[in-house]
């Protein structure tokens, strides 16, 4: 069974994602527990926190099956020291609020080099970061998003999630989201060769660590590595993808989260998805 939903808004209090939620069908979700675009934020009340449980269990969403993504502006890969330590801070402050609301994943894009440090020691230090983070904090598992490699961004190719995962000390809280947009911008042409794809990343990486999907289309070309989401059928990849992908049972039992560009479809998009099943 897949369980598919959207990045909701948790404006107006963390508690009121799993009402927006339930609001387009899903029985998933994904959502920021601060200000993304902010390294400090107050810290989560008890009350919106308990709101948020009981909304959660209202609506039948299950943790395993919600996808927190942490801040734009944490970079995990750091090349230098300040920008590596606070980048730290905010990411255990993000996996200390998954904690606080009785969630499981914590979604997050590796990092850049910043055409300072190399690829390899870049993912070290992501390696490291995770290590630390997952010393201090119980229950959590942090999940790599692999990128469409734009600019200096690390985790385009599955042998860097690889190169992570390996340097990971506890496997048991590290795993996988893969991103159908940047999967097929960083160049892995899931439209033709799905099936080669996919053997590969099993290969490279192994489904054993995929724990989440961002489901979305493509508005730039293969290999293209820029990341422009586009709705469901609408972009590059088109429908016959997402029909195969609905029909894969290796995708069922994870959070299937669209981030599609325009929201007022993501109900449409949910149904039309599930029609493929």
């Amino acid at each position: 069974m897949k369980f598919i939903g959207a990045h909701v808004s948790a404006g107006g209090g963390v508690e009121l994602a799993p009402v927006n939620a339930h609001g387009i069908g899903a029985n998933a979700f994904a959502l920021f527990t601060k200000n993304q675009r902010q390294w400090v934020a107050k810290p989560l009340m008890q009350e919106s926190i308990a709101l948020f449980k009981e909304n959660c269990r209202k609506y039948a969403l299950e943790a395993r099956y919600i996808l927190p993504h942490d801040s734009y502006l944490i970079n995990l890969g750091h090349p230098e020291e300040e920008g590596l330590e606070k980048s730290r801070a905010a990411f255990l402050d993000e996996m200390r609020r998954c904690e606080e609301l009785g969630l499981e994943l914590l979604n997050f894009h590796p990092g850049s080099h910043l055409n300072k440090i190399s690829v390899e020691a870049c993912l070290d230090r992501v390696a490291e970061s995770i290590n630390i983070t997952l010393g201090k904090t119980q229950g959590v598992t942090a999940v790599i998003e692999n990128t469409a490699g734009q600019g200096s961004n690390v985790g385009n190719e599955f042998w860097q999630l690889k190169h992570i995962i390996d340097r990971v000390e506890d496997k048991s809280r590290v795993g996988v989201c893969l991103d159908t947009c940047h999967t097929y911008t960083a160049g892995y042409d899931i439209v033709n060769e799905y099936d080669k794809v996919f053997d590969e990343f099993d290969k490279t990486v192994g489904f054993g660590f995929l724990r989440a999907i961002h489901l979305n289309d493509s508005k730039k070309a293969l290999g293209s590595r820029v990341d422009r989401h586009d709705s469901i059928g609408k972009g590059l990849i088109g429908l016959d993808f997402f029909k195969r992908f609905m029909k894969d049972e290796r995708f069922n039992d994870m959070p299937v989260i669209l981030e599609t560009p325009d929201e007022t479809l993501w109900a449409e998009e949910i149904s039309t998805l599930r029609s493929f099943e």
